[in-house]
């Protein structure tokens, strides 16, 4: 018996999602995430070395990009996740089950032109890796270590980076103001965050009924 069981919204969604699908459906679901996840490791695969592929080159529903050994960098797998926001996109599932490394699961959700925009991000990112490789981009202060960049970054009035705004917030052609997705925040130190824990949830008092008149709860509760 396995240790541990599904809450029962979990376990209901599940089959409903199975009822709604059906036998066909699901099987066609799978063929297409099998056949994204492979079309993109083949595109990635100039740019980035792919684990645990069989014998045939193949591989299943999701892909592992490695992403430990950029010589002559200190560039790991959370600088590249962070870099992704800047083009648009949430990073993929980072350090598992690799250390240093990125699980892409790209599903049948998703079409061919997004799998292309998302492949596109990672081979400019690499671009930008070999930058620091030759020596072109400075080994610390470069648009992949200072990722991501905000809004407010990047229209405030003083810019001391050694590299362009445009570089930074619109690196892709298809990148443009109409359609950008900004990073709510700039870099932050995730093993300082993770070490120290605290809660931004109102005190309790603030639920009170009664308590509603107090003018910073009332806006907290907004």
């Amino acid at each position: 018996e396995h240790r541990y069981s599904w809450t029962s919204s979990t376990q209901s969604t599940g089959w409903a999602y199975l009822k709604l699908m059906g036998p066909g459906a699901l099987r066609l679901a799978t063929q297409v995430a099998i056949l994204n996840a492979n079309y993109m490791a083949k595109r990635l695969e100039n740019h980035y070395p792919i684990m645990f592929r069989n014998d045939n080159g193949w591989c299943a529903h999701e892909f592992i990009l490695d992403t430990r050994h950029f010589p002559g960098t200190n560039i790991g797998v959370l600088d590249i996740a962070k870099r992704l926001q800047d083009y648009g996109f949430h990073g993929p599932t980072t350090s598992w089950p690799v250390v240093n490394t990125l699980m892409v699961e790209p599903t049948e959700s998703e079409d061919k032109a997004e799998l292309d925009r998302y492949c596109d991000a990672l081979i400019s990112i690499r671009q930008e890796i070999q930058e620091i490789q030759d020596g072109i981009a400075d080994p610390e202060n470069n648009v992949i270590k200072r990722a991501p960049h905000t809004l407010d970054l990047i229209t405030a009035d003083e810019w001391d980076r050694p590299y362009s705004r445009q570089k930074a917030a619109f690196p892709l052609a298809w990148i443009t103001s109409a359609r950008k997705i900004w990073p709510g925040s700039a870099r932050v130190d995730d093993a300082y965050g993770d070490q120290n824990v605290f809660c931004t949830c109102p005190p309790v008092e603030a639920y009170s009924v009664s308590d509603l008149e107090n003018p910073e709860h009332a806006a907290i509760l907004q």
